[in-house]
């Protein structure tokens, strides 16, 4: 009789149809990747970056099919053993018998079956080999860091370039031997090889050497990760102390542990190779040696080094570790660029305020910096924007330049700066036309000295505007902005900016009096006529014919590039115009720091955008999650957090520029020296990265030492400036980024300025933040990093451990709750405005602390932006001032040492070290009128702030009644026992801010 596959056979019309579908989803997943391809290989040559698109993706095929095919192949070859070994009689049994239908299915089509399964896991062991690019990359083209570890004594280079690559091929390796044995082992039980019931062996002698030999080989590739692992404990993680590296436990039980481990997985692989084929022929021996691994696994090495860690390192943990905490030290300060910071002691003793704070003779003084990049942006749109497409960055960026001052010498202060930026979602009729072909690019760059407000708080522009704002202020008399443009630009037209998105621009129309021409810029003239332009840069691709028309037709699936008539011989379509995204693309290796910004270098307009290579292999270095590090105020939270970034290496290794008018790219070498920087480099011929030498003197003028870089040095330096092991396993001379004043849920972001910091010689470009001593309020230290002759230079300027300085936060809250302040604040806080507190800075002047904080007051409507209009400044714990400009209060503080004016009284400052300026809730001095209104005005904030939580406006109207009553009460009480000091500011601001801490407040910080 006969049997019947039991398997339905598919009909020929079935066939048929499946084989379509096949092709069709083939055609149309190849269609688009061909296209993407396409269109990717023209945008690298625009750039003239072509060796980055075929290096990456030649080595991307190349591991595809090697690592695809061999895997495979394995698979393939150990099935097809199996196979070809099977029993030519299987015994008979119900075990047997219930097989047969599954043999029936598989055994006309063996083959076929054997490549589907094979070549489906070779497939993904391909994809998933092809995504490692980077790692073989750096393996193909190590380069010697020239640098040993301290435990092994190899150089550097193995582990930041050869062990990723290295445990890749061992996990590669564990997957293919892994499926191999399930694979082969079906297959054996399938047909007989391998059996579960019935009289007689098991297991055949082919199905046995087989398997056995499968077994053996997963056991020797676990002897070569145990020989692996041994370098890789000085990656691990110190088991009591936030530290990285291999400690006293890792190096005198584990690494031991380890290699006997190794030597015992080839004795076990030897044993059933051996004992299960040519002596015993059955698998007790075999199974033994395994449970003997095991056993010598979990003794040797889980209880062994257990037992040293909590009897040998506990008892004894600064004698047992102090030589690896050193190690560890050591080699952080080393992969994060922090060997050479140099400390400054500095005394802050001086509590008085000096006479040069008003003399003209301090220059940090001179320079101090009261505009807020991440307040004036709005400003800027407002004043700037000219049309309502255009549109800032809302935090813009912070520069220096080289001008002529009022007293007609040269002068280099730092300046506030944007790009006037197409803002495409603001456009009035958003079709394709205008969207993409006439309204192409923003135009100029505009500047305002950070030093500088006029108009009633206003920045004085000079630089790229377009308005009419060059009249005098109707009241104070004062030009709102140069008459002349003082950084003189040669194409101001902005193609390429960090708001473009995803939008691309079809641009080279014949003539600029088309009517369809682009609009350039609006001219302001009679009749307000537009000026209209045409593209003549050399970015761009060429759209000259009907394939390159239907190649972007395809690649943005739009059919304008086919049918519309803007299309002509010479136009050009500009895509991928983010600065951050092009440079990403031509060095996909480089991590890129958060903050490009725009920089008017020999006429024309560049982003300069910092590149960092990274490492996380760098033995005993700690290490951190960048995404983390370089969180604080200024950045903001994420509602989609980034993927988890794991670095223990940094260097800034590239500065690269995008041209705005042209999208030209070039990445310079600024760290030459560093290894990972040359393996990039060599991987992609040598020509990828210019040298150092190629930077230019007025580029080099606008280079900065970079923020995120600064964050993440800043966040290691608050442990690791503790050199020694006995401090660093106390603990106690540990600081903390303080939080932001204006923000307490966030650190304090660093600040740009101009400043002559105490050991330095002259004024520098640098970025500066504050540090406190660790769960504590007060001033620890402060950092600076900046450029001098080029080259990059860490400073700290440490204070006493047993200074009583006070931080930025208790100084915030002891100048918010100044008599004048507090009134002032709390009765604008009843009004229709917002208060934006600016960057609170630390400045050590005369051997003692200087602080600076401007507000910033916003009227709450459509068209209104932020004036600087108070600043709050002081001088030691004692000496406060708050004061319409800087200057004032700065002459404040002088009078007061010298009796000429008194020291402004405070209202309940509080007496917690730690606090970011909230409302205080005592009753403060003063008469019983005084205190009484205070604590009405407490009571009434505190029902404000739970009203707006709950949403309630009957209860918020209520409480806002009762605020303004009691701030009503205190000002006729503070009337009726002394009158105002003298010189003290008046409220006739626009706008009104609230009192720090209550619901209307608005945090800011850049």
């Amino acid at each position: 009789m006969v049997m019947r596959n039991p398997m339905t056979r598919v009909s020929r019309r079935g066939r048929v149809t499946i084989a379509v579908l096949v092709v069709v989803f083939l055609l149309f997943t190849l269609f688009d990747r061909v296209v993407g391809a396409w269109a990717d290989y023209l945008w690298f040559s625009e750039v003239k970056y072509t060796q980055v698109f075929t290096g990456v993706l030649t080595t991307r095929i190349w591991m595809f099919l090697i690592f695809g095919v061999t895997v495979g192949l394995v698979i393939a070859g150990n099935l097809y053993l199996a196979y070809r070994t099977r029993p030519l009689l299987r015994p008979h049994s119900a075990e047997q018998h219930a097989l047969d239908r599954y043999r029936l299915f598989l055994l006309p089509h063996m083959t076929g079956w054997i490549i589907l399964v094979a070549g489906l896991i070779g497939l993904f062991s391909g994809l998933s080999a092809q995504g490692h690019w980077q790692e073989w990359m750096l393996f193909s083209n190590s380069t010697p860091f020239n640098q040993t570890d301290p435990q092994f004594h190899v150089d550097l280079s193995f582990y930041v370039f050869e062990y990723p690559f290295w445990r890749y091929i061992l996990g590669v390796a564990f997957t293919a031997v892994v499926f191999s044995l399930i694979g082969a082992l079906a297959l054996h039980y399938l047909f007989g090889g391998v059996r579960l019931q019935g009289a007689g062996e098991r297991m055949t002698a082919a199905a046995r050497a087989h398997l056995s030999t499968l077994v053996a080989v997963f056991v020797l590739l676990k002897a070569a990760a145990y020989f692996l692992d041994r370098r890789g404990l000085l990656l691990d993680k110190f088991p009591t102390q936030d530290l990285y590296g291999a400690g006293y436990t890792n190096i005198n039980a584990l690494l031991p542990a380890k290699e006997i481990l190794a030597w015992i997985s080839i004795v076990v692989a030897i044993a059933i190779l051996v004992f299960s084929n040519a002596f015993m022929r059955n698998l007790v021996w075999p199974g033994l040696a395994l449970g003997l691994l095991a056993l010598s696994a979990v003794a040797v090495g889980g209880i062994y080094p257990a037992a040293v860690q909590s009897f040998t390192v506990k008892p004894s943990q600064l004698q047992k570790e102090s030589p690896y905490f050193q190690y560890s030290i050591n080699a952080t300060r080393e992969a994060y660029g922090l060997k050479d910071v140099q400390t400054v002691p500095y005394a802050a003793d001086n509590t008085n305020p000096p006479a040069s704070l008003t003399n003209g003779t301090d220059p940090t003084v001179n320079n101090i910096r009261l505009l807020d990049p991440a307040v004036v942006g709005d400003t800027y749109t407002q004043q700037q924007q000219v049309r309502g497409f255009y549109e800032f960055n809302p935090k813009l960026d912070i520069d220096r330049y080289t001008l002529k001052g009022k007293d007609g010498k040269d002068r280099t202060q730092d300046y506030i700066v944007g790009a006037r930026e197409i803002r495409y979602d603001q456009l009035q009729q958003n079709n394709w036309q205008n969207r993409h072909s006439v309204y192409t690019h923003g135009y100029g760059f505009v500047a305002a000295p950070a030093a500088q407000v006029v108009c009633g708080g206003q920045p004085f522009y000079v630089s790229g505007f377009l308005s009419d704002n060059t009249k005098p202020d109707s009241q104070a008399g004062e030009q709102c902005a140069s008459p002349t443009d003082q950084i003189p630009v040669t194409h101001p037209q902005i193609y390429y900016g960090e708001q473009m998105g995803d939008v691309y621009a079809v641009t080279g129309k014949a003539k600029a009096s088309d009517r369809d021409a682009e609009f350039d810029r609006p001219t302001g003239g009679a009749g307000n006529q537009d000026q209209y332009s045409t593209y003549d840069g050399s970015g761009g691709v060429a759209v000259d014919n009907f394939w390159r028309r239907l190649l972007f037709s395809a690649y943005f699936r739009e059919t304008n590039f086919l049918l519309s008539g803007v299309l002509n011989d010479k136009s050009k379509v500009l895509y991928v115009r983010d600065p951050e995204t092009r440079v990403r693309n031509i060095a996909p290796f480089l991590t890129l720091d958060s903050d490009p910004y725009p920089a008017v270098v020999d006429g024309k307009i560049l982003w300069i955008i910092d590149g960092y290579t990274t490492a996380a292999t760098y033995p005993y270095s700690q290490k951190l999650d960048w995404n983390t590090a370089i969180q604080d105020s200024s950045t903001g939270g994420r509602v989609f957090p980034e993927p988890r970034q794991d670095v223990n290496y940094l260097r800034n290794s590239v500065k690269a520029t995008v041209d705005a008018y042209t999208g030209e790219v070039k990445l310079y070498a600024f760290d030459e020296a560093d290894p990972v920087l040359k393996t990039w480099n060599k991987a992609f011929g040598g020509k990828l990265v210019q040298p150092r030498s190629a930077i230019s003197e007025s580029l080099m003028n606008h280079l900065r030492y970079p923020e995120d870089q600064f964050k993440v040095q800043r966040d290691l330096l608050s442990r690791f400036h503790v050199t020694s092991p006995e401090g660093f396993f106390s603990g106690q001379d540990f600081w903390e980024v303080p939080k932001d004043p204006a923000n307490s849920t966030a650190d304090q972001p660093p600040y740009y300025l101009v400043a002559q910091l105490p050991g330095q010689n002259d004024s520098r470009f640098q970025l500066t933040a504050a540090m406190a001593p660790r769960k504590r309020g007060n001033l620890a230290a402060l950092m600076s990093a900046s450029y001098v002759n080029g080259q990059p230079k860490f400073e700290v300027l440490e204070l006493p451990a047993n200074t009583a300085i006070q931080g930025p936060n208790q100084t915030h809250s002891s100048m918010t709750s100044i008599a004048d302040a507090r009134r002032e604040l709390t009765q604008f806080s009843s009004q229709n405005s917002d208060v934006f507190y600016g960057n609170l800075l630390s400045l050590p002047v005369a051997n003692g602390m200087l602080y600076v904080e401007p507000i910033y007051l916003k009227a709450k409507n459509e068209t209104a932006f932020p004036r600087l209009q108070k600043v709050l400044v002081a001088y030691g714990p004692k000496y406060m001032a708050y004061a319409d400009t800087l200057e004032a209060g700065l002459e404040q503080l002088v009078k007061q040492v010298t009796g000429q004016a008194p020291v402004p009284q405070t209202e309940n400052p509080g007496t917690d070290q730690n606090q970011g300026g909230g409302a205080t809730t005592g009753t403060g001095g003063g008469t019983p009128q005084v205190q009484d209104a205070v604590a009405a005005i407490n009571k009434a904030l505190a029902d404000l702030k739970a009203a707006q939580v709950s949403g309630d406006p009957e209860a918020y109207g209520k409480a806002l009644k009762a605020l303004q009553d009691a701030v009503a009460r205190y000002q006729d009480a503070v009337k009726a026992a002394t009158p105002a000091p003298s010189g003290s500011p008046s409220p006739g601001a626009s706008g009104s801010p609230s009192v720090s801490g209550s619901p209307s407040a608005q945090p800011s910080s850049g």
